[in-house]
């Protein structure tokens, strides 16, 4: 009975049309979001919980590679208190800005990929982003986006036969360069192959995010542009091809910083 009800709690809640993205040949699968939203993480696990009933699964985020050892351990830890005391003193806790990225939401994804890790799924966190520092501070963002990408590609060759769900911030994920911007350079998504990589775009849809501008890290409002655009997941072109299709939630609400008491 225990194990029914266990297996009740942490059934797949999928967004609409995660079937038919998941049976795409895509090896990679990118969600490009507003940070710090509660919707956006949490459909995001739901779509890995989802991946990983179909075979391997990285699931890979938007965060500095020191903070990997932390993340290994919170999925080999025996139970969820000290899995959570593996991140206290991370990166995850003591980020200067809270940028959405630290969230209350965030911890809720990787307490539901650890959950996976625990129902036996071939499930594991990849950290993207390179530790080491630029060697010329002339460096550009342009950059940046290639060694993201660099740290996206680790993820590929440490587990070649596994599906990698990549959650990062929306211009990181575009397939093309903005053209408005041209400084910025390709986007770390658009250093993969094309044929391998699939994009999905966080609709705007009103509501709210704990986003940072300036020196001002609190909830702020989202526009409601893509308002009409359907719940779920929708697979057709975006801004000229920079995205492959929308994943629309509805109007967000803002998600804290993280707590761990």
């Amino acid at each position: 009975m225990l194990g029914l009800l266990a297996a009740v709690v942490t059934a797949c809640t999928p967004p609409a049309g995660t079937t038919l993205l998941l049976d795409r040949p895509e090896r990679i699968i990118v969600l490009g979001e507003t940070h710090g939203t509660t919707e956006s993480p949490a459909a995001f696990g739901e779509i890995a919980c989802s991946a990983a009933e179909k075979g391997p699964v990285t699931v890979a985020l938007e965060y500095s590679d020191l903070l990997q050892p932390a993340l290994d351990a919170f999925l080999a830890a025996p139970d969820d208190r000290t899995a959570r005391e593996t991140l206290r003193g991370s990166l995850l806790t003591t980020a200067r800005f809270q940028d959405g990225r630290t969230s209350q939401a965030m911890l809720d994804l990787l307490l539901r990929v650890r959950q996976l890790k625990l129902q036996g799924r071939d499930v594991a966190l990849h950290a993207v982003i390179p530790s080491a520092p630029r060697p010329a501070p002339t460096l550009g963002q342009a950059w940046e986006e290639l060694a993201m990408a660099y740290g996206l590609s680790g993820a590929v060759y440490q587990r070649p036969d596994a599906k990698i769900l990549f959650l990062v911030g929306s211009f990181h994920a575009r397939k093309t360069a903005r053209p408005d911007r041209p400084r910025l350079g390709l986007p770390a998504v658009a250093h993969f192959p094309a044929l391998e990589t699939l994009s999905l775009y966080l609709a705007e849809q009103g509501g709210k995010a704990w986003t940072c501008m300036d020196e001002d890290c609190a909830p702020h409002e989202r526009s409601s542009d893509d308002a009409e655009q359907p719940a779920g997941i929708s697979l057709r072109p975006h801004d000229d091809g920079a995205f492959d299709g929308f994943l629309a939630v509805g109007p967000t609400t803002a998600s804290p910083p993280l707590r761990l008491d």
